[in-house]
């Protein structure tokens, strides 16, 4: 059974950073957030919030794990998403995936992301998928079916 860990922001972004070869050299902001998964008693997963937004409404989102491991179960994906959305109140997340990531790229295409190609985003001869998620288009994705009333009653008070 998967754990979850909170509030040991710095532990799970160096973990998450060592997995990234791109962030690995400089690591997050201290100001980061992060979920840390946990197997075992052994993190093998985490995602970083960072470069938050708040007037715009938009955080991004990093994230990685250590390779053959099984982590991003159903519950696992509400968590990650329920904190930008529904807790800190994003209208949008976004992370910038290499465009050679395909396995990546299929999953968050499943979870409805939008894709915008730019290329050398990730160095001279590295495009990137700068991947977006809106409130919405989470909110009515097939993971969150069951989940309609919670996010209809998150949309009015937002409105209020």
């Amino acid at each position: 059974m998967l754990d979850y860990v909170y509030g040991q922001d710095k532990a799970v972004a160096d973990f998450v950073a060592q997995l990234i070869p791109a962030v690995r050299p400089y690591g997050f902001s201290p100001a980061s957030k992060a979920i840390g998964v946990v197997d075992d008693g052994k993190l093998i997963a985490g995602l970083v919030y960072h470069n938050y937004d708040p007037g715009a409404g938009v955080i991004e989102m990093s994230g990685a794990a250590l390779p053959h491991k099984y982590w991003l179960t159903s519950e696992t994906l509400r968590r990650i998403y329920d904190y930008p959305f529904l807790e800190m109140g994003m209208q949008m997340v976004v992370m910038r995936v290499s465009e050679e990531d395909k396995t990546l790229l299929r999953v968050l295409a499943a979870i409805g992301y939008t894709f915008i190609l730019v290329p050398r985003l990730l160095g001279i001869k590295k495009n990137c998928v700068l991947c977006t998620l809106t409130f919405e288009d989470w909110s009515g994705n097939k993971f969150n079916a069951r989940d309609h009333r919670r996010f209809a009653v998150q949309q009015k008070e937002k409105a209020a």
